[in-house]
This record gives C-alpha cells, sequence and structure tokens, in this order.
C-alpha cells in the first residue's frame, strides 16, 4: 500500500509519499518521496489577512504538481491538510474550493486541536509513562500538549508561531496567556517535565548539536545553538549551516518560543523525535484502509 501525506503549512508545504510495510505488530512507512516547497503563505495572511494572487497561482501549480507525483506513484491514498495560515485567511475557503473544482483535490482546513491530534499520534511510541510536555512550533501557531502517566491530559493552540514572530504580528497578550496556561497546568505533583519537541526548527537545532537519535537535549544546550545561530548573518546560516533560506530567517524566532516554554515548564530538557504532522496524517490513513471502513476526517474527533 502507498500513501501520500500533504501538510500545506505557514512557512512551507510539504509531500511525502511511503510505501506501507505492515508486518502486524509491527508497520514500518518507508519513505519514497520527500519534497519541501517554501511557499510562505503566512508572509500574506499575517500581514493582510489574506493569501495573495501571486500566491494562490503559485499554490495551484504546487498542488497540480503534487497531484501528478501522486498519480506517478500509483498512491492508493492522500490526504491534504492546511493548518495556521489557511485557516486564518479571510479567502482561503475561496482557494480551497477552486483547488476543489479545478483540480479535484479535497483540501481540510483542521484547526489546532485537529492539528495536535495527529501530530500527537506520531509521537506516541516515543513516550513512556512520564511527564511530558509536547512542544510544536510551526509558522503561525505553536500547539502545547501535557502528558501525565502516559496520558494526555490538556492541550492548547496558540497564534505564537516563527513566521509570526519574525514579522512582528505575534501579541504580547498571546504570549502572557501561554505563559499562565503553562504555569497553571504543568503542576509540581508532576514531576519532572520532559519537553518533545516537534517542527522543522527544532529539528535543525537538534541536528546541530550533533546529538544522537533519541538522546536528549538539554535547555541550555538549545540556548547554545540559538546563539550560534544568532551571531550569524542569513547568508552565513545558508552556506555555513546549510539552511535553506525559509529555515535561516525563522530558527531564530522559532529557538526563542521552545526555550520560553521550555523556562515556564521548569522543563531542563527536550526530546526531539523525527516526525511532525505528515507522520500523523500517514498514520491515519493507514487505520483507515487497514479497517476497510470509510472513516470521514472530521468524524474522528
Amino acid at each position: 500500500m502507498k500513501l501520500a501525506a500533504i501538510d500545506i503549512g505557514s512557512n512551507a508545504i510539504r509531500l511525502q509519499i511511503s510505501t506501507v510495510l505492515d508486518q502486524g505488530s509491527t508497520v514500518i512507512f518507508k519513505k519514497l518521496e520527500y519534497v519541501r516547497f517554501p511557499l510562505r503563505l503566512g508572509h500574506d495572511v499575517f500581514s493582510t489577512n489574506r493569501i495573495s494572487q501571486v500566491s494562490m497561482d503559485k499554490f495551484k501549480k504546487l498542488m497540480k504538481t503534487y497531484k501528478l507525483l501522486l498519480e506517478l506513484y500509483e498512491v492508493d491514498d492522500s490526504m491534504f491538510c492546511a493548518t495556521s495560515a489557511m485557516r486564518e485567511s479571510e479567502n482561503g475557503d475561496q482557494l480551497v474550493k477552486e483547488v476543489l473544482e479545478e483540480l479535484g483535490i479535497t483540501i481540510h482546513v483542521i484547526d489546532g486541536h485537529k492539528e495536535a491530534y495527529l501530530i500527537n499520534r506520531a509521537i506516541s511510541s516515543y513516550l513512556t509513562d512520564k511527564t511530558y510536555l509536547h512542544i510544536d512550533v510551526g509558522g503561525g501557531s505553536t500547539e502545547l500538549n501535557l502528558y501525565v502517566e502516559g496520558k494526555k491530559i490538556k492541550t492548547r493552540s496558540f497564534k505564537v508561531g516563527s513566521v509570526r514572530v519574525l514579522e512582528h504580528h505575534d501579541s504580547p497578550i498571546m504570549w502572557e496567556d501561554m505563559e499562565h496556561w503553562i504555569k497553571e497546568n504543568v503542576k509540581k505533583q508532576y514531576g519532572t517535565v520532559t519537553s518533545v519537541g516537534t517542527g522543522g526548527n527544532i529539528s535543525k537545532i537538534f541536528e546541530l548539536a550533533k546529538l544522537k537519535a533519541g538522546k536528549t537535549m538539554t535547555l541550555n544546550r538549545v540556548k547554545g545553538i540559538k546563539k550560534i545561530v544568532e551571531d550569524l548573518s542569513i547568508e552565513q546560516r545558508i552556506y555555513d549551516l546549510q539552511m535553506n533560506p525559509d529555515r535561516a530567517d525563522v530558527i531564530v524566532p522559532a529557538s526563542d518560543i521552545y526555550i520560553k516554554v521550555m523556562e515556564w515548564a521548569k522543563s531542563k530538557s527536550i526530546l526531539v523525535p523525527d516526525v511532525g504532522l505528515k507522520d500523523g496524517m500517514l498514520l491515519f490513513l493507514f487505520d483507515k484502509n487497514k479497517s476497510q471502513k470509510k472513516i470521514e476526517f472530521r468524524g474522528s474527533f
């Protein structure tokens, strides 16, 4: 079985095509294709509340390209999910409608809770019965999920994201709200809090820290990597650290979000599994097809 997930974010749009190796108790998703295209919808939306015509035209071309890839790989099932920028834009619904009419592609514009649900499916296998604060920083929003004794007990989405902070469209009130939520819900009796970070920026920070997969990264190490990156120009980040241009400018604002959240939660270390929204989407598609039932996406939450 071949499955595909298309994650339409605020900073970039990702496609992953995987073949499923179902061995009963173990399921492996073997990556066949991965494309990350730097179409920053958040730049338009967080500035004007609308997706520009230029970005809409590029978006349709990209969707057409992704559709052709799905056909060439003979994908059995796929899912297109849009997050913060699309759901906040005044003309997002119109763009979704046009893509459906012109290309036959259904785009699910999901809210923060559905986004967190899918990402949590992807990270669940990395968690034990300890206390964890899952931090997912995107271009337009940050999703926080608190796990205690193996169970998720609290979840919240905040309009604080890397692109939003970079372009000064974040609100001090939202930062204060996030701090209050963390301090109110991450209680002392839960014991030591280990953070779990997902998102392209924390993955890049982990890579720069040169730690082995599965190892946790200390808060001080995160701060140290941030300082190294911050002291470099955008050009140096691109050429010396091999960053994509649309990663080089948002990695410091994203680092600030992870650091602040960890400090407020009194978390001294962070686990960085190499998974995200697209991985949760693939798991959802696998369950849907394995059950051989027609599962409505919105009905699963």
